[in-house]
């Protein structure tokens, strides 16, 4: 072999899995549509369960992990779609473009039908913190459109974000909720009457 210890070493290390490894492979298996299981992610990686656990944490929070990788970005689009747009119409924009995606998404409409009361829990309570980012980011929106003297919000920033989030997901989970079919048409219609749009 070429090089000295040290690049063997390093090499070496490069192909040991780690917490990184192990959610690259959630990811992967959670965008295929496959339910994550902790003893398969394991087996996946050569190592043992625990030591999944001690890298990533439970079930649940690598679970959270991996679909904020995923909500991230989708928001970032949402929001590049609505360049040009200020104000309410921004915000309506951006918010009825982030449900639209996300009930597009097979992977994550795949995993909200599989399942449901683990999903309702992970992504719409205080169970992980999934919820309070999203209303995080939805509230800097606000704030940004607020600075820019484009809008007055009818509410608190921090109450009004937390509405606008319980909108979206009002009809992104409608199916699970009201046996509705999730609907980013309605989130665009209620978020332009909340907004005054």
């Amino acid at each position: 072999m070429v090089g000295t210890q040290l690049s063997r070493m390093l090499a070496d290390q490069r192909v040991r899995p780690d917490a990184l490894s192990a959610f690259a492979l959630a990811r992967r298996a959670f965008m295929e549509g496959r339910r994550l299981e902790m003893q398969e992610l394991a087996a996946e990686l050569g190592v043992s369960r625990a030591t999944v656990f001690r890298w990533v944490g439970s079930r649940d929070e690598l679970l959270v992990e991996v679909i904020w990788s995923l909500t991230e970005p989708t928001l970032r689009r949402a929001v590049s779609a609505a360049e040009g747009l200020r104000g309410s119409a921004r915000l309506v924009s951006v918010m009825g473009a982030f449900a639209e995606a996300t009930i597009d998404s097979p992977s994550f409409m795949g995993f909200v039908q599989r399942e449901p009361e683990r999903a309702l829990r992970l992504l719409t309570t205080r169970a992980s913190w999934y919820q309070s980012r999203l209303a995080g980011a939805v509230e800097q929106l606000l704030r940004e459109e607020t600075e820019a003297g484009a809008m007055t919000p009818p509410l608190p920033m921090h109450d009004l974000a937390y509405l606008m989030l319980r909108i979206v997901e009002a009809f992104v989970y409608a199916d699970l909720i009201a046996g509705e079919t999730p609907d980013p048409t309605k989130v665009r219609q209620a978020m332009g009457v909340l907004l005054r749009e």
